[in-house]
């Protein structure tokens, strides 16, 4: 998703002196017209791509833990011995390149495919030639499939999607892609090509209908059966709809790349717009409908933007961060009414319209496991390896409702990062790991130039630390309840963001790479 990436640093083909890298450090540099990192821990010197797999950022702007480096932007994790993506985002290896020591001088010579299967080797191989059925089609189905085929399952592997597309970059629909400053190409996250190079059995446009845990199938619409020994459900969750007495058909809602496309096709003709609710998707959406020079309003019952999750101060940063670029507010207001002329608040007030987006939240998609009996609280129950009361069925994603290992109270996180890595969790159990899920939540939020990057979770909190200027986007704002931060908000500290990610890992325990 980026273009040529700038050389800097040296020439590493030429060598540089071992003292030039720190114990514990990285240096940047280039070999064979290709940026390279070098990062040493004691005598050992690894080298592999400078630059993450997932957007293109410098991985030696990073951290190192261990033996990976962790991305400074979205906080992807790589292992420096193979180059292997361990965590998502990122999905794809780095090259790994080879290492030569001559006295005091490092030399890179050559580079060496990336290990991509068998990684962590505590999975059961007795598994393998299981039949696993994937139910869902987003982040966490795609990243639960590609584990299971890098770890050596061999056996059936099915993904079974309602909607028409293969797995997409999601949080790229409500901003680069909706503001038009990404192409569509950027969208799917991986070439079609993969799910049959790698015998995934991917089922779009089929709809599940029911589980049958005592025949261990799975149900279509259409009235086949698909039958499995190991189950994920990665069913996702669906945007809250308004009451159609209220809106009469004539809104949008941005869940999947259709409805990505519906919107920005009512953009060619429509010149002013409504945002219903000031959510995350509400606000991205708003700020990518003023990159394509369309007026907008934002209408929501809320006094302050995203302060139940941000808190007061960066929910005024945000506030004055959108009106500065032109979106007018309407807060403590809701939506009587909506027509093709554009919407009537409940103060009798009107905005014409000719586009009309709604982004009040997501409801998890628990229909089929409720059907199924399994445990249903807010979300679908599992424990801490992401299994439900059925140890044959997995869930994961936004519909999983799993222990947090900081605090012990069940959390649902509706995070797209969260989502890809519990898939990737779920798949090693489904081989039998028994990893326990311990990853603390990121996610990240673009509003014009301002990019807030939030690490852990904090559904309430008794004390806000702000070190630097948010309104200058130089921040680091925490989140605390009695004396212990839970989360982190911050703006151009990208490192401070890896940071405290690790600081919550050490505190809750979990601290590793895979």
């Amino acid at each position: 998703m980026s273009g040529e990436v700038e050389l800097t640093g040296p020439d590493l083909t030429h060598g540089v002196p071992l003292s030039d890298i720190p114990d514990g450090g990285m240096l940047r540099g280039h070999a064979h017209g290709q940026p390279v990192l070098l990062a040493r821990r004691g005598d050992t010197v690894f080298a592999v791509s400078n630059t993450c797999t997932h957007y293109g950022a410098s991985l030696s702007d990073g951290l190192l833990v261990g033996d990976t480096v962790r991305c400074p932007w979205h906080h992807a994790c790589f292992d420096l011995r193979t180059g292997v993506a361990l965590k998502a985002p990122a999905l794809r290896p780095l090259t790994k390149w080879i290492v030569e020591r001559h006295g005091d001088t490092v030399r890179v010579t050559d580079e060496s495919r990336a290990i991509e299967v068998a990684v962590h080797r505590d999975v059961d191989p007795s598994t393998f030639s299981q039949s696993i059925v994937i139910v869902g089609a987003g982040a966490a189905a795609d990243a639960a499939a590609d584990m299971l085929r890098r770890e050596g399952h061999a056996g059936l592997l099915t993904m079974i999607g309602e909607g028409q597309s293969p797995p997409v970059d999601r949080p790229n629909l409500s901003k680069d892609y909706l503001a038009g400053n990404a192409p569509e190409d950027w969208i799917p996250l991986r070439g079609s090509e993969f799910y049959q190079d790698q015998k995934i059995e991917l089922q779009l446009g089929r709809r599940v209908v029911k589980i049958d845990r005592s025949e261990r199938r799975v149900l279509l619409e259409d009235g086949t059966a698909v039958a499995y020994d190991k189950l994920l459900l990665a069913t996702g969750a669906s945007p809250v709809r308004l009451p159609d007495n209220v809106t009469g058909g004539h809104i949008q809602y941005l869940r999947t790349l259709a409805d990505a496309r519906r919107i920005i096709a009512a953009t060619e003709s429509a010149t002013r717009a409504v945002v219903i609710g000031a959510s995350f998707i509400g606000l991205e959406v708003a700020a990518s409908l003023r990159a394509r020079k369309l007026e907008v309003h934002v209408v929501a019952p809320e006094e302050h933007p995203l302060e139940r999750v941000m808190g007061r101060e960066i929910s005024g940063f945000i506030r004055r961060k959108h009106e500065s670029n032109g979106v007018v507010f309407h807060l403590g207001r809701t939506v009587v009414r909506c027509d093709a002329g554009g919407v009537t608040l409940d103060n009798d007030d009107t905005i014409a319209a000719d586009l009309v987006v709604a982004g009040v939240g997501v409801r998890p998609n628990v229909g089929l496991a409720e059907e199924a009996s399994l445990e249903i609280d807010r979300g679908v129950v599992v424990n801490e390896l992401l299994a439900t009361r059925d140890p044959a069925i997995f869930a994961a994603g936004d519909i999983a409702r799993y222990p947090d290992p900081r605090t012990g109270s069940r959390i649902r996180v509706e995070h797209w990062v969260v989502a890809q890595r519990q898939g990737q969790t779920a798949a090693l159990n489904m081989l039998g790991a028994r990893k326990r899920f311990d990853d603390i939540p990121f996610f990240w939020s673009a509003h014009y130039d301002a990019t807030i990057n939030y690490v852990g979770h904090a559904e309430r909190w008794d004390d806000v630390r702000v070190e630097g200027s948010i309104d200058d986007m130089d921040c680091m704002v925490t989140y605390r309840a009695a004396g212990k931060t839970l989360a982190a908000a911050s703006m151009g500290r990208d490192r401070d963001s890896l940071e405290a990610e690790l600081r919550m890992e050490q505190d809750a325990g979990t601290v590793g790479g895979t």
